[in-house]
């Protein structure tokens, strides 16, 4: 059964690759920021970042499978988001340094929780098939002696300003990070065994989706 990745992420594609599976990347065309507001006017109230991440995550999986076609898909296509909460706040990716620090700046010393959201959809045969979601959840505490000169450092490496809560625990962000109550591919943005329990509940073995090969561990 091969994986079909609605998305780019260097993040998610290494999770996936050290699991045993390396699909098939889609970039979808999906305005994020337009789909959850037009969301948002629909039910005339804020999102919970539960509904964000899925919403998200759906709408992406379904933008690669109507076009399934022209990707020659045949398997399962999975859509995926993350949001950062802090104080009740929903945080997506900063985009510019001054959004960074300033996160950065409300988050040292502090805790919040990272969201993310998976939509995985059945598409074999040359048809759409069943779909499933799910949502999962992790705290994550962060540092509460980082100084600014490091701050700025890691801000102008770049790596915070296109991730969820601008930081990462799988990269450069990692030794800022103290505590994570939950399971740590949430935070990387995909959640595994979330995954593995919506391939199942499709009707397929998590097993099934492994085509990397397993290096034997060194002696």
């Amino acid at each position: 059964m091969r994986l079909h990745l609605a998305s780019t992420s260097p993040a998610r594609l290494a999770l996936l690759r050290a699991a045993g599976i390396e699909p098939v990347t889609i970039s979808p065309d999906v305005d994020e920021d337009a789909v959850a507001a037009a969301e948002a006017e629909r039910l005339g109230a804020p999102l919970t970042p539960h509904h964000v991440v899925e919403l998200l995550a759906r709408a992406k999986a379904e933008a690669v499978a109507a076009d399934a076609a022209a990707h020659g898909i045949d398997g399962l296509i999975l859509g995926g988001d993350s949001v950062f909460v802090l104080d009740g706040v929903i945080y997506g990716k900063p985009h510019t340094p001054e959004r960074a620090r300033e996160r950065w700046q409300q988050q040292r010393g502090r805790t919040g929780t990272l969201y993310s959201g998976h939509w995985l959809i059945e598409h074999t045969g040359g048809k759409v098939g069943r779909a499933v979601g799910a949502v999962a959840h992790a705290s994550v505490t962060f540092a509460d002696d980082i100084p600014d000169s490091e701050l700025d450092a890691y801000i102008a490496s770049g790596e915070p300003l296109f991730v969820a809560g601008a930081f990462t625990i799988d990269s450069l962000g990692a030794p800022y990070i103290t505590a994570i109550e939950g399971d740590p591919s949430t935070v990387v943005g995909l959640s595994l065994p979330t995954l593995r329990r919506l391939v199942v509940r499709l009707g397929y073995d998590w097993p099934s989706l492994w085509n990397r090969g397993i290096s034997a561990l060194p002696e």
